[in-house]
Parts: structure tokens; sequence; C-alpha cells
């Protein structure tokens, strides 16, 4: 619960700052993990294409959700994504979902896609945010597309971390923890509709 006191400090200086003459300069954060994708490897017998997720309202600012209470969201003012969190969350998840599926090239969604046998991941984003109960929370919906346009699956996705020290660098590890957790349940996912699909 080392959370609680954390987030009641950050609504107390979220009031003085308020009555500040001078503005601090801002930190900014990038998401662990998601620097670069993987190359793609020759022996890639699959095609993914990740298309950029699409953010509730409230996540596409730039500065760092908090959940302060069950009904209480705030964005931070001087803790900021380094970049829009929708980029960070895409090239992430192609990074991840990469490595979690060597035999699939994971692309981004650049147009048209004349490959019959792609597959388009597509995903909304309901929750990214620190949570006044000392996790960092990610949820939404994945839903894969074949080429045609038709629906393999959908299901609702949800990863929580605990984190494991107080302040903003704590956090935002900790929501890079939950991305891992998200990739891997929609690797999860990609591999059941293969089988599936392979048994039609």
């Amino acid at each position: 619960m080392r959370m609680i006191p954390w987030l009641a400090a950050v609504a107390a200086m979220l009031w003085l700052s308020g009555c500040a003459t001078a503005t601090a300069p801002a930190d900014r954060f990038t998401l662990p993990g998601s620097e670069t994708a993987p190359a793609s490897t020759a022996r890639a017998e699959h095609l993914l294409v990740v298309r950029a997720p699409h953010l509730a309202h409230y996540l596409d600012v730039d500065g760092i959700v908090l959940q302060l209470d069950d009904i209480t969201l705030n964005a931070a003012r001087q803790h900021l994504w380094a970049e829009p969190l929708g980029h960070q969350l895409e090239r992430g998840l192609r990074a991840r979902l990469a490595e979690r599926l060597p035999d699939t090239r994971v692309v981004r969604d650049a147009g048209p896609i004349r490959d019959p046998s792609a597959v388009t991941l597509r995903l909304e984003v309901d929750r990214f945010q620190g949570h006044h109960d000392g996790l960092a929370i990610a949820s939404g919906r994945w839903q894969l597309h074949a080429a045609d346009g038709s629906l393999l699956a959908m299901e609702d996705f949800r990863a929580a971390t605990e984190l494991h020290d107080d302040g903003y660098p704590a956090l935002v590890r900790a929501l890079g923890s939950s991305w891992d957790r998200v990739a891997e349940q929609i690797a999860d996912g990609v591999r059941r509709v293969r089988q599936v699909e392979g048994r039609a």
C-alpha cells in the first residue's frame, strides 16, 4: 500500500503547483522495452500487421495518468510521456510480439496489405495508468482480422503490476511490465487462432 501516501503527496503537489510562480522543467518518460522492433527473420512463416491502438480519450494526453480513487483521474503536468503514448504502445507491442512469435513478421500498418495470409491486430486501450492501490494497470480489447476483414478473434485483456517503489519512474517501469503481460496474452491468442485455422 505504499502508493496511497505517494498519491496523497501527488494530490497536494498538484494543489500547491497552482500557487507556484516558477514552473519546474517537466520530466519526460519512455516505456521500457519499446525502442525498436526486432528485425524480421528469413524464416518468418506468417505476417502480422499491428495497427496503432485506439486510446480512451483521457489517455491520449501528454501527462502520465494516475487514478486517485474510484472515480478521480489526474493527468500529470510535470511528468510527461516523451512521445505520444499511442506510438510507444504500438512500437512496444510490435517488439514484444516479434520476440514471442519468432515465426512471424510483425509490421506496422502502412497501408493496403497484398498478402492474402496476413492478419491484422486492432487494439482498444481503455486503461493505462497508475492506480491508488499501488498497481500499474493496462486493460482493453484486441481483435484479430483476416486479410478480407473478417473477424478471427476478439478478447479482452487486463494486466496489473505492483509498484516496487514510489514515484513516476517506478510507475513507468511497472506499466512497461504490464504491457509485457498484455503482449503475452495477445501472442497466446494469435497461437490459438492459428491452431484453429490449421484444423479447419
